[in-house]
């Protein structure tokens, strides 16, 4: 059951990284969205040729594939119970504050870019998208801690022997694979990093 589990939350990050992908990509590039933010002209220019349905297409998919990884936070919150009872409630309470959050801001996200497309790509839009998206950014941060609180614990856990993996393993942690990958120009890398994760547990365990 623990394998499968794995399996399918490997898949799921696989999923969220194509949804990342279609909200960062359109068909003549990567989307520079930080120098979109930097004037009205420029993330018009940014979004003149995105499809609009590849939002659509992300967020449905997304909350799919979110689902999916899922069962994996959870279900590695169920197997340390059998080392640590502790370790086991902060892993599941810190996996629900991640992934009920994280549906919600990856929900945000795909609206943000599909309401300024469809509202024109006006300056209005623009700035009615801009103001939604950063009165709603309690959703990534509070959703991104949960996370970090769980690959901390499961780090810790791991690299203290305190489980029936090996102690290297700990480096099959988001954390430090983060870390490996930060210097790339690798397109969504936190799922990126998760798949690997799971795959390598998936192995392992």
């Amino acid at each position: 059951m623990l394998k499968t589990v794995l399996f399918i939350a490997f898949v799921g990050h696989i999923l969220c990284g194509i949804c990342d992908c279609l909200l960062s990509y359109s068909p003549s590039g990567r989307l520079d969205l930080k120098g979109a933010l930097k004037s009205s002209d420029r993330m018009r220019e940014v979004f003149k040729d995105y499809p609009i349905k590849w939002s659509l297409i992300s967020i449905m998919l997304g909350v799919f594939a979110i689902t999916m990884f899922g069962f994996g936070y959870l279900e590695l919150s169920k197997w340390m119970a059998e080392y640590s009872q502790t370790a086991s409630v902060i892993m599941y309470i810190s996996a629900v504050v991640f992934l009920i959050p994280i549906v919600v801001h990856h929900i945000i996200c795909g609206l943000v870019e599909w309401l300024y497309v469809r509202l024109g790509r006006t300056d209005e839009a623009r700035e009615t998208v801009m103001e939604f998206q950063k009165k709603t950014i309690a959703t990534m941060i509070v959703g991104y801690l949960g996370l970090l609180i769980f690959l901390v614990t499961l780090f810790v856990m791991v690299i203290t022997g305190r489980t029936s993996l090996p102690q290297w393993a700990c480096v099959l942690n988001t954390l430090p694979l983060m870390v490996l990958l930060a210097p790339t120009k690798l397109p969504a890398k936190g799922n990126i990093a998760g798949a690997v994760m799971y795959l390598g547990l998936f192995i392992l365990l």
